[in-house]
């Protein structure tokens, strides 16, 4: 996924924007699309926002064929949290009786920066859609996670300049026994992202989700120990996709690595947004691609100067 664009495609499904009231727009079927509901987050007096808009999505489209949804802005997002968005799907959830997946933020940075994005406790959404499949929440600041029970989930995105150690341990602390895809972008310190690799022990330990068969730890400014850590953890045995882009990894951490358990089962590895040297990227190619397993390494990044001497690597999506 990308933060620059709205979402295009969501659970498989072409997204389309709920049009503004006085809009002439042919509504497609209702199973057919990903629906996007979104307010300006700077309203003007005269825009709909986001609450209006939600109840009249809800009397306009048959809600029981509704396959998924995609919330957008909201009034004053970096002011005000997604608590009541979560409270309207909740109060839905008798209507949208089909629903099988919710993207939660999906704002690009001309909307409100990721880093800004206020989140909320978005596990009573989760607890009130027994049967969804697909879960994705955009930004970090303020969103609750606690550990949860939940038996449909199949994928959960959480996409953060910076992820909360609490949050992260709460994730990876639920019991999702269907969950076959996670990916938790990890962030950077200076936008909340305190977790550690020793925050992923109980779901690198592989004692949780044993339906897993996709990882992605995303975008971290420890990818270096995150890496070390992967290298090592028995729930890689049965991994098929694993994702470490977007993150300030090093030939250290690609080192640890390749010098851990065997990853030649992979069918996909991707450390796009790096800092490998041409060597360390060579030596990586060489050990995996002999055995069928497709590596991403576009975006090779070079350090810059930090001022002091010393060098500076970031991470691919901050504030």
């Amino acid at each position: 996924m990308t933060v620059g664009h709205h979402l295009q495609e969501f659970h498989g499904l072409p997204v389309f924007d709920f049009p503004a009231e006085d809009a002439r727009v042919e509504l497609p079927d209702a199973a057919a699309v990903a629906w996007r509901i979104s307010s300006p987050t700077y309203c003007d007096p005269g825009d709909e926002q986001w609450g209006p808009l939600f109840e009249r999505f809800l009397k306009t489209v048959d809600t029981g064929r509704v396959r998924a949804v995609v919330v957008g802005g909201w009034n004053e997002a970096y002011e005000t949290s997604s608590a009541g968005i979560v409270t309207a799907l909740i109060a839905a959830n008798n209507r949208l009786t089909g629903l099988e997946a919710v993207f939660l933020g999906d704002m690009g940075s001309e909307d409100c920066e990721i880093s800004w994005i206020v989140q909320s406790d978005v596990t009573p959404l989760l607890a009130a859609y027994p049967t969804l499949r697909e879960f994705a929440v955009r930004g970090g600041t303020g969103l609750v996670f606690p550990s949860i029970r939940h038996t449909g989930l199949e994928t959960l995105v959480v996409e953060a300049g910076g992820l909360g150690a609490e949050v992260v341990r709460g994730i990876v602390g639920s019991d999702l026994p269907a969950l076959e895809k996670l990916e938790l972008w990890l962030g950077t310190d200076e936008y909340g992202g305190d977790s550690t690799a020793e925050d992923l022990a109980p779901l690198l330990s592989g004692s949780s989700f044993p339906a897993l068969r996709s990882l992605g730890l995303c975008n971290s400014v420890i990818q270096d120990a995150v890496a070390a850590a992967v290298a090592g953890a028995p729930v890689v045995a049965r991994i098929e996709r694993l994702d470490l882009s977007m993150g300030v990894l090093t030939d250290e951490g690609a080192a640890a690595l390749l010098d851990g358990q065997p990853l030649t089962h992979l069918v996909h590895l991707d450390l796009s947004h790096h800092f490998l040297s041409e060597a360390m990227g060579e030596r990586v190619l060489a050990a995996l691609t002999p055995y069928g397993v497709t590596v991403d390494l576009d975006g090779a990044q070079e350090p810059e100067d930090d001022g002091d001497g010393g060098v500076y690597r970031y991470v691919a999506v901050a504030e």
